[in-house]
Protein backbone atom coordinates (compact mmCIF):
# COMPACT_ATOMS: atom_id res chain seq x y z
CA UNK A 1 0.00 0.00 0.00
CA UNK A 2 1.04 3.49 -1.17
CA UNK A 3 0.91 5.87 1.63
CA UNK A 4 1.38 9.55 0.26
CA UNK A 5 1.05 12.56 2.49
CA UNK A 6 -0.28 15.83 0.44
CA UNK A 7 1.43 19.06 2.46
CA UNK A 8 -1.03 22.21 1.80
CA UNK A 9 0.13 25.66 2.80
CA UNK A 10 -2.14 28.15 1.99
CA UNK A 11 -6.17 28.26 0.72
CA UNK A 12 -5.14 27.95 -3.24
CA UNK A 13 -3.35 24.87 -2.67
CA UNK A 14 -6.68 23.22 -2.00
CA UNK A 15 -7.81 23.40 -5.63
CA UNK A 16 -5.35 22.37 -6.88
CA UNK A 17 -5.18 18.50 -4.48
CA UNK A 18 -8.86 18.14 -4.14
CA UNK A 19 -8.63 16.04 -7.90
CA UNK A 20 -5.89 14.24 -6.24
CA UNK A 21 -7.94 13.53 -3.67
CA UNK A 22 -10.81 12.10 -5.43
CA UNK A 23 -8.66 9.97 -7.49
CA UNK A 24 -6.97 8.18 -4.77
CA UNK A 25 -10.17 7.48 -3.35
CA UNK A 26 -11.25 5.34 -7.00
CA UNK A 27 -7.70 3.82 -6.71
CA UNK A 28 -6.76 0.75 -4.89
CA UNK A 29 -3.24 0.28 -3.42
CA UNK A 30 -2.77 3.78 -2.60
CA UNK A 31 -3.86 5.75 0.23
CA UNK A 32 -3.15 9.51 1.55
CA UNK A 33 -3.25 11.97 4.52
CA UNK A 34 -3.92 15.60 4.03
CA UNK A 35 -1.95 18.04 5.80
CA UNK A 36 -1.98 21.70 6.08
CA UNK A 37 0.77 24.16 7.32
CA UNK A 38 -1.76 26.76 9.50
CA UNK A 39 -4.02 26.98 12.15
CA UNK A 40 -7.62 25.26 12.27
CA UNK A 41 -9.36 28.32 12.09
CA UNK A 42 -7.25 30.11 9.81
CA UNK A 43 -9.26 33.19 8.36
CA UNK A 44 -8.83 32.58 4.84
CA UNK A 45 -10.21 28.70 5.10
CA UNK A 46 -14.02 29.74 4.60
CA UNK A 47 -16.43 27.62 6.04
CA UNK A 48 -17.74 26.52 2.55
CA UNK A 49 -14.47 25.71 1.02
CA UNK A 50 -14.10 22.09 1.50
CA UNK A 51 -17.42 21.54 0.72
CA UNK A 52 -17.75 23.54 -2.61
CA UNK A 53 -14.44 21.81 -3.84
CA UNK A 54 -16.10 18.40 -2.24
CA UNK A 55 -13.37 17.77 -0.60
CA UNK A 56 -12.45 16.54 3.09
CA UNK A 57 -11.00 18.68 5.61
CA UNK A 58 -7.19 18.16 6.47
CA UNK A 59 -5.93 15.56 8.60
CA UNK A 60 -3.59 17.55 10.31
CA UNK A 61 -3.52 21.13 10.90
CA UNK A 62 0.26 21.65 11.84
CA UNK A 63 -0.69 24.80 13.50
CA UNK A 64 1.95 27.83 12.16
CA UNK A 65 1.21 31.34 12.32
CA UNK A 66 3.18 33.83 11.69
CA UNK A 67 4.55 36.87 9.02
CA UNK A 68 8.38 36.48 8.98
CA UNK A 69 9.11 33.53 6.38
CA UNK A 70 12.37 32.76 8.33
CA UNK A 71 10.81 31.76 11.24
CA UNK A 72 8.00 30.51 9.58
CA UNK A 73 10.07 27.82 7.14
CA UNK A 74 11.71 26.61 10.76
CA UNK A 75 8.62 26.55 12.64
CA UNK A 76 7.01 24.05 9.52
CA UNK A 77 10.22 22.18 9.30
CA UNK A 78 9.85 21.50 13.05
CA UNK A 79 6.06 20.49 13.42
CA UNK A 80 6.28 18.45 9.96
CA UNK A 81 9.13 16.32 10.92
CA UNK A 82 7.12 15.66 13.94
CA UNK A 83 4.33 14.74 11.90
CA UNK A 84 6.35 12.19 9.57
CA UNK A 85 8.16 10.45 12.57
CA UNK A 86 4.66 9.84 14.03
CA UNK A 87 3.05 9.06 10.79
CA UNK A 88 4.47 5.97 7.74
CA UNK A 89 5.09 8.06 4.68
CA UNK A 90 6.25 6.57 1.71
CA UNK A 91 5.40 10.00 -0.81
CA UNK A 92 5.32 13.58 -0.02
CA UNK A 93 3.29 15.86 -1.98
CA UNK A 94 4.20 19.57 -1.63
CA UNK A 95 1.88 21.75 -3.90
CA UNK A 96 3.37 25.24 -5.46
CA UNK A 97 6.14 27.45 -3.88
CA UNK A 98 5.66 28.98 -0.62
CA UNK A 99 8.33 29.33 1.94
CA UNK A 100 5.99 26.08 3.88
CA UNK A 101 5.92 24.04 0.69
CA UNK A 102 9.89 24.92 0.91
CA UNK A 103 10.02 23.74 4.37
CA UNK A 104 7.92 20.65 3.95
CA UNK A 105 10.14 19.74 0.96
CA UNK A 106 13.59 19.77 2.51
CA UNK A 107 12.43 17.85 5.48
CA UNK A 108 10.79 15.20 2.99
CA UNK A 109 14.44 14.84 1.57
CA UNK A 110 16.18 15.03 5.01
CA UNK A 111 14.00 11.69 5.85
CA UNK A 112 14.96 9.88 2.72
CA UNK A 113 11.32 10.04 1.67
CA UNK A 114 10.49 10.17 -2.17
CA UNK A 115 9.37 14.26 -2.90
CA UNK A 116 6.95 14.97 -5.51
CA UNK A 117 6.34 18.21 -6.45
CA UNK A 118 3.29 20.36 -7.79
CA UNK A 119 3.55 22.19 -9.90
CA UNK A 120 7.10 22.08 -10.69
CA UNK A 121 9.28 24.33 -13.73
CA UNK A 122 7.58 27.47 -12.88
CA UNK A 123 9.70 29.99 -13.17
CA UNK A 124 9.75 34.38 -12.80
CA UNK A 125 13.65 34.34 -13.35
CA UNK A 126 13.89 37.19 -10.82
CA UNK A 127 16.10 35.76 -8.00
CA UNK A 128 14.87 38.47 -5.95
CA UNK A 129 11.68 37.41 -5.29
CA UNK A 130 10.98 34.65 -2.34
CA UNK A 131 8.69 32.28 -4.53
CA UNK A 132 11.73 31.46 -7.18
CA UNK A 133 14.03 30.40 -4.46
CA UNK A 134 11.48 28.04 -3.33
CA UNK A 135 10.70 26.94 -6.19
CA UNK A 136 14.42 26.41 -7.15
CA UNK A 137 14.74 24.38 -3.75
CA UNK A 138 11.85 22.26 -4.20
CA UNK A 139 12.66 21.10 -7.77
CA UNK A 140 16.18 20.28 -7.21
CA UNK A 141 15.39 18.10 -4.16
CA UNK A 142 12.03 16.70 -5.97
CA UNK A 143 12.25 13.07 -6.88
CA UNK A 144 8.93 13.87 -9.59
CA UNK A 145 8.39 16.85 -11.18
CA UNK A 146 4.72 17.24 -11.81
CA UNK A 147 5.22 20.07 -14.86
CA UNK A 148 2.16 21.94 -16.43
CA UNK A 149 3.16 22.01 -19.68
CA UNK A 150 6.01 22.05 -22.32
CA UNK A 151 7.85 25.14 -21.18
CA UNK A 152 8.07 24.00 -17.95
CA UNK A 153 9.68 21.03 -18.72
CA UNK A 154 12.08 23.10 -20.26
CA UNK A 155 12.93 24.96 -17.64
CA UNK A 156 13.38 21.78 -15.27
CA UNK A 157 15.55 20.03 -18.35
CA UNK A 158 17.62 23.14 -18.67
CA UNK A 159 18.35 23.35 -15.20
CA UNK A 160 19.39 19.91 -14.96
CA UNK A 161 16.78 17.39 -14.26
CA UNK A 162 17.06 14.26 -15.14
CA UNK A 163 14.12 13.45 -17.36
CA UNK A 164 13.37 10.49 -15.86
CA UNK A 165 11.80 12.45 -13.39
CA UNK A 166 9.92 15.11 -15.11
CA UNK A 167 5.85 14.36 -15.94
CA UNK A 168 3.92 16.66 -17.78
CA UNK A 169 0.63 15.50 -15.96
CA UNK A 170 -1.14 18.73 -17.55
CA UNK A 171 -2.81 21.99 -15.41
CA UNK A 172 -4.42 20.17 -12.53
CA UNK A 173 -6.74 23.08 -11.96
CA UNK A 174 -8.29 22.59 -15.21
CA UNK A 175 -9.61 18.95 -13.07
CA UNK A 176 -11.33 21.10 -10.52
CA UNK A 177 -12.52 23.70 -13.31
CA UNK A 178 -13.77 21.00 -15.32
CA UNK A 179 -15.30 19.06 -12.26
CA UNK A 180 -17.69 22.04 -10.72
CA UNK A 181 -18.04 23.44 -14.20
CA UNK A 182 -22.17 22.48 -14.37
CA UNK A 183 -21.94 23.47 -10.11
CA UNK A 184 -21.30 27.04 -9.98
CA UNK A 185 -23.20 29.24 -8.10
CA UNK A 186 -24.52 32.72 -9.24
CA UNK A 187 -23.24 35.23 -6.80
CA UNK A 188 -25.33 37.97 -5.45
CA UNK A 189 -23.70 41.07 -6.21
CA UNK A 190 -24.55 40.09 -9.82
CA UNK A 191 -28.44 40.62 -9.33
CA UNK A 192 -29.83 43.15 -12.41
CA UNK A 193 -26.05 42.49 -14.06
CA UNK A 194 -26.25 40.23 -17.40
CA UNK A 195 -23.63 37.43 -17.67
CA UNK A 196 -21.13 38.66 -20.44
CA UNK A 197 -21.94 42.70 -19.02
CA UNK A 198 -18.95 42.89 -16.65
CA UNK A 199 -15.51 43.25 -15.95
CA UNK A 200 -13.86 41.71 -13.20
CA UNK A 201 -10.80 42.97 -10.71
CA UNK A 202 -8.88 40.97 -8.28
CA UNK A 203 -5.56 42.16 -7.01
CA UNK A 204 -3.36 40.19 -4.31
CA UNK A 205 0.71 41.04 -4.68
CA UNK A 206 2.03 43.05 -2.19
CA UNK A 207 4.49 45.13 -4.61
CA UNK A 208 1.40 46.52 -6.18
CA UNK A 209 -0.78 47.15 -3.54
CA UNK A 210 2.55 48.97 -1.84
CA UNK A 211 3.10 51.62 -4.91
CA UNK A 212 -0.08 53.66 -3.49
CA UNK A 213 0.18 56.49 -6.42
CA UNK A 214 0.84 53.91 -9.29
CA UNK A 215 -2.17 52.02 -8.55
CA UNK A 216 -4.48 55.20 -8.04
CA UNK A 217 -3.00 55.60 -11.81
CA UNK A 218 -4.10 52.20 -12.57
CA UNK A 219 -7.57 52.46 -10.93
CA UNK A 220 -8.01 55.38 -12.52
CA UNK A 221 -7.46 54.01 -16.02
CA UNK A 222 -10.37 51.50 -15.81
CA UNK A 223 -12.53 54.23 -14.28
CA UNK A 224 -12.13 55.98 -17.46
CA UNK A 225 -11.69 53.15 -20.06
CA UNK A 226 -14.55 50.99 -18.95
CA UNK A 227 -17.47 53.08 -20.28
CA UNK A 228 -19.80 52.30 -17.85
CA UNK A 229 -19.31 48.69 -17.52
CA UNK A 230 -19.82 47.29 -14.56
CA UNK A 231 -16.13 46.44 -12.35
CA UNK A 232 -16.52 43.62 -9.97
CA UNK A 233 -13.92 43.48 -7.49
CA UNK A 234 -14.15 40.55 -4.92
CA UNK A 235 -11.06 41.41 -2.42
CA UNK A 236 -9.94 40.30 0.92
CA UNK A 237 -10.78 42.44 3.77
CA UNK A 238 -6.99 43.32 4.09
CA UNK A 239 -7.06 44.38 0.34
CA UNK A 240 -10.07 46.65 0.37
CA UNK A 241 -8.64 48.47 3.09
CA UNK A 242 -5.32 49.09 1.50
CA UNK A 243 -7.59 50.68 -1.38
CA UNK A 244 -10.21 52.37 0.38
CA UNK A 245 -7.89 55.91 0.66
CA UNK A 246 -8.13 55.95 -3.25
CA UNK A 247 -10.03 56.60 -5.70
CA UNK A 248 -11.91 53.34 -6.88
CA UNK A 249 -15.06 54.91 -8.96
CA UNK A 250 -14.96 52.20 -11.64
CA UNK A 251 -14.99 49.98 -9.06
CA UNK A 252 -18.03 47.64 -7.11
CA UNK A 253 -16.01 46.64 -4.18
CA UNK A 254 -17.11 43.43 -2.94
CA UNK A 255 -16.51 40.84 -0.08
CA UNK A 256 -14.23 37.80 -1.38
CA UNK A 257 -16.18 35.55 -2.71
CA UNK A 258 -16.64 31.36 -1.77
CA UNK A 259 -15.16 28.94 -4.42
CA UNK A 260 -18.06 28.31 -6.93
CA UNK A 261 -19.75 31.93 -6.77
CA UNK A 262 -15.83 33.56 -7.92
CA UNK A 263 -15.96 30.33 -10.24
CA UNK A 264 -19.19 31.48 -11.85
CA UNK A 265 -17.91 35.03 -11.20
CA UNK A 266 -14.71 34.36 -13.92
CA UNK A 267 -16.35 31.89 -16.34
CA UNK A 268 -19.27 34.63 -17.57
CA UNK A 269 -17.17 37.95 -16.98
CA UNK A 270 -16.77 39.85 -20.47
CA UNK A 271 -13.22 40.37 -19.68
CA UNK A 272 -10.67 39.79 -16.18
CA UNK A 273 -8.18 42.26 -14.71
CA UNK A 274 -5.93 40.89 -12.22
CA UNK A 275 -2.76 40.10 -11.03
CA UNK A 276 -3.05 36.36 -10.07
CA UNK A 277 -1.84 33.47 -12.41
CA UNK A 278 -4.69 31.10 -11.23
CA UNK A 279 -6.77 33.70 -12.42
CA UNK A 280 -5.11 34.29 -15.76
CA UNK A 281 -5.47 30.47 -16.51
CA UNK A 282 -9.59 29.84 -14.80
CA UNK A 283 -9.36 33.00 -17.81
CA UNK A 284 -7.99 30.86 -20.64
CA UNK A 285 -9.77 27.55 -19.69
CA UNK A 286 -13.38 29.76 -19.91
CA UNK A 287 -12.17 31.41 -22.98
CA UNK A 288 -12.51 34.99 -21.41
CA UNK A 289 -10.19 38.10 -22.01
CA UNK A 290 -7.70 38.34 -18.94
CA UNK A 291 -5.25 41.19 -18.57
CA UNK A 292 -2.53 40.55 -16.11
CA UNK A 293 -1.16 43.13 -13.76
CA UNK A 294 2.14 41.49 -13.89
CA UNK A 295 5.78 41.53 -16.43
CA UNK A 296 5.58 37.47 -16.59
CA UNK A 297 3.31 34.46 -15.83
CA UNK A 298 4.48 31.46 -14.76
CA UNK A 299 2.10 29.63 -17.14
CA UNK A 300 3.48 31.56 -20.46
CA UNK A 301 0.79 28.74 -22.64
CA UNK A 302 -1.67 31.87 -21.45
CA UNK A 303 0.08 33.99 -23.61
CA UNK A 304 1.33 32.41 -26.45
CA UNK A 305 -1.95 30.37 -26.53
CA UNK A 306 -4.81 31.29 -24.42
CA UNK A 307 -6.85 34.72 -24.08
CA UNK A 308 -3.89 36.13 -21.67
CA UNK A 309 -1.99 39.57 -21.87
CA UNK A 310 0.55 40.93 -19.39
CA UNK A 311 1.22 44.89 -18.60
CA UNK A 312 3.26 45.21 -16.55
CA UNK A 313 2.56 47.49 -13.51
CA UNK A 314 2.18 50.17 -16.13
CA UNK A 315 -0.93 52.03 -16.30
CA UNK A 316 -0.69 53.06 -20.14
CA UNK A 317 -0.21 49.41 -21.31
CA UNK A 318 -3.56 48.40 -18.98
CA UNK A 319 -5.11 51.58 -20.98
CA UNK A 320 -4.09 49.98 -24.40
CA UNK A 321 -5.58 46.83 -23.48
CA UNK A 322 -8.20 47.39 -21.63
CA UNK A 323 -9.77 49.93 -24.88
CA UNK A 324 -9.09 46.48 -26.80
CA UNK A 325 -10.93 44.73 -24.03
CA UNK A 326 -13.89 46.66 -24.00
CA UNK A 327 -14.21 46.96 -28.30
CA UNK A 328 -14.34 43.19 -28.34
CA UNK A 329 -10.93 43.55 -30.38
CA UNK A 330 -9.61 40.95 -28.47
CA UNK A 331 -7.63 37.49 -29.85
CA UNK A 332 -9.42 33.88 -29.35
CA UNK A 333 -7.70 31.95 -27.79
CA UNK A 334 -6.97 28.14 -27.24
CA UNK A 335 -6.39 25.11 -24.56
CA UNK A 336 -3.04 23.90 -24.37
CA UNK A 337 -2.10 20.43 -24.18
CA UNK A 338 -3.38 18.61 -21.54
CA UNK A 339 -5.75 20.94 -20.06
CA UNK A 340 -8.32 17.90 -20.10
CA UNK A 341 -9.17 17.56 -16.63
CA UNK A 342 -7.10 14.45 -16.47
CA UNK A 343 -4.26 15.93 -14.63
CA UNK A 344 -4.99 13.77 -11.13
CA UNK A 345 -5.67 10.59 -13.01
CA UNK A 346 -1.53 10.65 -14.21
CA UNK A 347 -0.15 11.79 -11.35
CA UNK A 348 -2.05 8.93 -9.23
CA UNK A 349 -0.64 6.61 -11.39
CA UNK A 350 2.69 7.89 -11.83
CA UNK A 351 2.86 7.28 -7.58
CA UNK A 352 1.94 3.66 -7.99
CA UNK A 353 4.25 3.17 -10.98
Amino acid sequence: MQKVCIFTGARPNFVKVAPIIRAIGKTEGITYQLVYAGREDDPTLEDSLFGDLQMPHPDIFLGVDCENLNELTGRVMSEFEQYLEQHETDTVIVVDDLASTMAAAIVTKKRGLRLAHLVAGTRSFDIRMPKEINRLVIDGLSDLLFTAGVSSNSIATREGAEMHKIYMVGNILMDSLRYNHDRWQRPACLEGIADGQYLVFTINRKALLADQENLRKMLDVIGKEVGGIPVIAPLRATVKEAISSLPAGGLTLVDSLPYLEFGYLTAHAKGIITDSGNVAEEATFHHVPCITLNSYTEHIETVKQGTNELVGEDAEQLRTALHRLVAGEWGSGSLPDRWDGRSAERIVQILLG
